[in-house]
């Protein structure tokens, strides 16, 4: 079966970037979003990352509009039901997951293949909501922020998805516009399972005073290249995301490596976030771009 029409679950930051990179591709696609304004609220910032890509002249105003044309929104799983592969990007709760992928297995035809965008959670686990058939069209394709601009995906294998199956989820990966890595359906995956410790390390580093915040970022940014240092990228990507990440490989491995340290949990707990909370490690509510250093230990 030839991949022509794609299915995003999810509109929020993660989804929309996928259905961009689809219909960029050239693919037919249909987004589901719980509510309307959910859906409305994604699709502005689609419109949005076109008008960038078109001012910036990676596309033309034509090719704009073609991709805007080949996006749909709707709030029914049950307009999903004749897509070829269906990639879910909504929240990081596996019953919720579980349960939809449930849902979506009774209405789907029998071919589509469903892949899930999680960065930690077991696929195994979400696999074993569906039908015996549908275990072997079920992958995982985890893309990384920003979607339209990161090059890199993550396909992971079960021990019952099918060969074929798995190797045309790799070449759509590279019909995408990707960089398609095969991974292994233990947690964490390739980048989380290597990134991950080494961000855990920074903050204990901090707990223990090796360093100050600005000289370990400095430190790694100036000393091994990084493109930002380990503090900086924990505000990107959202502190509560990554504490709930190194729980669930905590949980699974039972190594030392991946327990959250105690200022982690601490600032979570807090609501010190990141940037998308305005204060982590850095503050960011006086000057975005200049952010100053918490004092947190």
């Amino acid at each position: 079966m030839e991949i022509k029409k794609v299915g995003v679950l999810g509109c929020g930051l993660m989804g929309s970037g996928i259905a961009q990179t689809a219909a960029t591709a050239g693919f037919e696609t249909i987004v589901r979003e719980v509510t309307g304004e959910l859906c409305e609220k994604g699709f502005t910032g689609i419109e949005k990352s076109l008008a960038r890509f078109a001012e910036k002249g990676t596309i033309t105003a034509d090719q704009q509009k073609e991709i805007r044309g080949r996006l749909t929104g709707t709030t029914s799983l049950e307009d999903l039901a004749d897509c070829d592969i269906i990639i879910e990007a909504i929240i990081e709760n596996l019953e919720t997951k579980r349960d939809t992928y449930r849902q979506l297995d009774a209405i789907c035809k029998p071919e589509t293949i469903f892949a899930s965008n999680t960065s930690s959670i077991s696929i195994t686990e979400m696999m074993t909501a569906t039908s015996q058939e549908r275990q072997r069209r079920f992958i995982g394709m985890h893309f990384f922020n920003p979607v339209p601009l990161m090059k890199l995906v993550e396909v992971i294998r079960t021990i019952l998805t099918d060969e074929e199956i798995y190797e045309q989820a790799v070449e759509f990966g590279k019909r995408l516009g990707k960089v398609p890595v095969r991974a292994g359906d233990k947690s964490g995956f390739i980048v989380n399972r290597l990134l991950v410790p080494y961000m855990l390390d920074a903050v204990r580093a901090l707990e223990e005073g090796v360093g100050s915040i600005v000289d370990i970022d400095n430190a790694m940014k100036l000393g091994c290249g990084y493109p930002m240092g380990p503090f900086t990228l924990g505000d990107f990507v959202g502190l509560d995301t990554t504490y709930y990440i190194a729980e669930i490989m905590f949980n699974e491995f039972r190594e030392k490596r991946f327990a959250p340290p105690p200022l982690l949990k601490r600032m979570v707990l807090a609501g010190l976030y990141g940037r998308k909370s305005g204060r982590g490690f850095y503050d960011y509510t006086k000057d975005p771009k200049n952010p100053t250093p918490m004092n947190l230990v």
